[in-house]
């Protein structure tokens, strides 16, 4: 019955060998992992995957094997026989009309939102569905899940529908940039070109392996060959939004990551979720527990380095205007402070923007944080990425 999820690990660049795959079943059949999702996938993982690049691949066959799978608490067992998933997802689901969500006003302002949403919680004491006040599914209610609300929080639904939640009271799992991505780089690789800036510094000259390698074997004997050494003098400190409505730009950003890899010898980059806060992350599997300090990050680099921001710039306000108002947790400083601090520290910064750029007017937020960049915010198409090398440059 895991022939297909073998078969999608192989599809999907994961080298696992047959033998591999044998030994995983041997695990299985000694019971290492009975009744455990978890569990299975820590052991599938360990048993298949060989290099931790390969991680990001795994958990994409692993989802398209197994997606759906999910743990029955036992009480809810009778439940779950009665009634099918499709059936309760269908109830859940509540589309309203254009002219329905016309009609629904918003609570009243961020922290009238967040006051009310405390005293939800003191007063509820059960779960609810459908309504306008309590926390639950479907329904106009400002929190919960599966419903409509032009300003709400979101509880308890895996990914965004409305793109309209202010806060999502959600722990979620993103996943890192792929940077061995080579589709589509090519063009990308030349328009960061731009931005390289060749200087002789370090040994005065290097090994030329290649060419030691011809004249030996035309001469019979050892011939070494040297060539001044050149290093590509420019430095990138790269920030990269990941999650929420950046999922649908992933293809996109791996490609511009992956081809900055190759173009940046002295490049470091730095996950973050909407916008910037007092913390940010290089592993998506480990951001809750390994984060490091913003003020690190801006005292590590100088004022050197070109300082690059990728992301969508499509959140609530809040979360770059007010303190508490981040999406998934509660900020000390307002991301706009942040911002700020970033753009003193790294004069030459610019912002890449997936999303067209005829669309950005509609976007209250990406407002915001176009006029804090001075308009330095560019599409993430070809022509974009070249204006943007030109101002870096």
């Amino acid at each position: 019955m895991f022939l297909p999820f073998f078969d999608n690990l192989r599809r999907g660049g994961v080298p696992v060998s047959l033998r591999e795959y044998l030994s995983f079943l041997e695990g299985l059949a000694a019971g290492l992992c009975t009744y455990d999702i978890d569990g299975f996938y820590y052991f599938a993982r360990a048993a298949m995957v060989k290099d931790e690049r390969h991680l990001d691949r795994f958990d994409r066959a692993f989802s398209a094997s197994f997606a759906g799978l999910e743990a029955i608490p036992p009480e809810t067992v009778l439940e779950a026989l009665d009634l099918p998933e499709d059936w309760l997802r269908k109830l859940a689901e509540k589309h309203l009309s254009d002219a329905e969500k016309a009609a629904i006003e918003a609570l009243g302002g961020f922290d009238k939102l967040m006051e009310t949403l405390r005293q939800r919680l003191e007063e509820q004491k059960g779960r609810h569905q459908g309504g306008n006040k309590w926390i639950g599914t479907a329904g106009t209610s400002p929190f919960g899940a599966y419903g409509y609300n032009p300003e709400g929080v979101r509880i308890g639904q895996s990914e965004s529908r409305h793109q309209r939640a202010v806060k999502v009271w959600d722990k979620r799992e993103f996943r890192d940039f792929d940077d061995t991505v080579e589709l589509g780089t090519r063009n990308i690789k030349v328009a960061l070109k731009r931005l390289r800036q060749w200087a002789r510094h370090g040994a005065e000259e290097e090994l030329d392996l290649p060419a030691t390698i011809r004249a030996s074997a035309e001469a019979g004997f050892i011939d070494v060959k040297t060539r001044p050494e050149r290093h590509n003098a420019v430095k990138v400190v790269l920030f990269l939004d990941v999650g929420g409505s950046m999922d649908a730009h992933v293809r996109l950003v791996e490609e511009l990551f992956s081809a900055a890899k190759s173009e940046f010898k002295h490049l470091e980059h730095y996950y973050f979720h909407n916008c910037l806060y007092e913390a940010v992350w290089r592993d998506n599997r480990r951001r809750w527990d390994a984060t490091t300090p913003t003020w690190e990050v801006l005292n590590r680099y100088g004022p050197d380095y070109k300082c690059i921001f990728v992301g969508d710039a499509a959140m609530s306000p809040y979360e770059i205007t007010h303190a508490g108002g981040a999406n998934e947790h509660w900020n000390a400083e307002p991301g706009a402070l942040w911002l700020a601090r970033a753009r003193e520290q790294w004069p030459d910064n610019a912002w890449l923007n997936p999303v067209a750029e005829r669309a950005w007017p509609y976007t209250q937020s990406t407002q915001i944080i176009r006029n804090a960049f001075e308009d330095r915010m560019f599409p993430l198409t070809l022509d974009g990425i070249t204006r943007a090398m030109k101002v870096l440059g």
